[in-house]
């Protein structure tokens, strides 16, 4: 009797374990989703870009995600849908996972010409690792521009000059393209200049190879125009002249004197007399 009484006690317990354990399971169930509910009402969805954007650009939905922001940390202005946001220009340079704001924004388009002050031009140049400074040029740095030309005769004349100084930059971002089948990181600069320094721009970039200088924020005076310098100045040795020009033989201008007209004698009857001849003046015109 007492052996069953014990297995019934057992029995009972474990059954009340058992209930115990579903009732606490239900209940922190109960409580996580209560959390989870007050957390979604206490956040909100915000638009932020996936990678870098730089000026100007048109925005697609490959830019863009949301992402959950505290609903008190909402930027000013912030768009909670992708498509709210696909189709406007930004106005300026975006990093990766930050949020699009209505005031970064241009719902007119050409948010890089807003930048542009009248009298001036926006022009773009692509640079590498090397020339651009290993890709440190930002917007709103200055910079002056050199150009190495290397397609002439003589390959002692390839030479080096610096053309703009003082360039404000308005936009810089990466991008990749391919040289001999291989990537090439290039690093695309805009740069703020007048119509001028434009035309310089795009002539040495078809003469040559570009090279921008980061100058210091606060230095803006200009150097006064050098002469290049050329390889055979690396060298030590002088530039080949150019070819002496051939001697053109001085040309004498002789005046002609008019010719005396000649007289000639004639007799008539009595009277003597002396006359020209009537083509001699003539020939003294000449």
């Amino acid at each position: 009797m007492t052996a069953n009484k014990g297995q019934t006690f057992m029995g009972l317990a474990v059954v009340l374990g058992l209930a115990a354990a579903v009732v606490g399971y239900f209940g922190l169930s109960a409580v996580s989703t209560q959390a989870r509910r007050a957390t979604m009402g206490e956040t909100q969805d915000v638009v932020v870009t996936s990678g870098d954007v730089t000026y100007g650009e048109k925005l697609e939905k490959g830019m863009l995600r949301t992402v959950r922001y505290p609903r008190e940390s909402v930027p000013v202005g912030a768009f909670s849908t992708v498509d709210s946001v696909v189709g406007q220009t930004t106005k300026i340079f975006m990093t990766a996972r930050e949020p699009v704001t209505a005031i970064k924004l241009s719902s007119l388009g050409g948010g890089l010409s807003m930048l542009v002050r009248p009298g001036m031009r926006a022009a773009s140049v692509e640079v590498n690792q090397v020339s651009g400074v290993s890709g440190f040029i930002l917007p709103g740095d200055r910079v002056d521009m050199l150009v190495t030309v290397e397609k002439v005769q003589n390959p002692e004349d390839a030479y080096t000059q610096t053309i703009l100084q003082d360039i404000e930059v308005l936009a810089a971002g990466m991008k990749t393209t391919t040289q001999d089948n291989k990537p090439l990181a290039v690093q695309a600069v805009t740069l703020l200049v007048d119509p001028k320094g434009a035309e310089v721009m795009a002539h040495a970039t078809r003469q040559g190879s570009i090279t921008l200088v980061l100058r210091a924020r606060d230095d803006n005076a200009q150097v006064s125009k050098t002469l290049p310098v050329r390889t055979a100045d690396l060298r030590g040795r002088p530039a080949a002249s150019p070819p002496p020009r051939p001697a053109v033989p001085a040309v004498r201008v002789v005046e002609r004197k008019p010719a005396e007209p000649q007289k000639v004698t004639i007799i008539r009857r009595t009277s003597k007399s002396e006359e020209s001849l009537p083509g001699d003046s003539a020939n003294a015109k000449r």
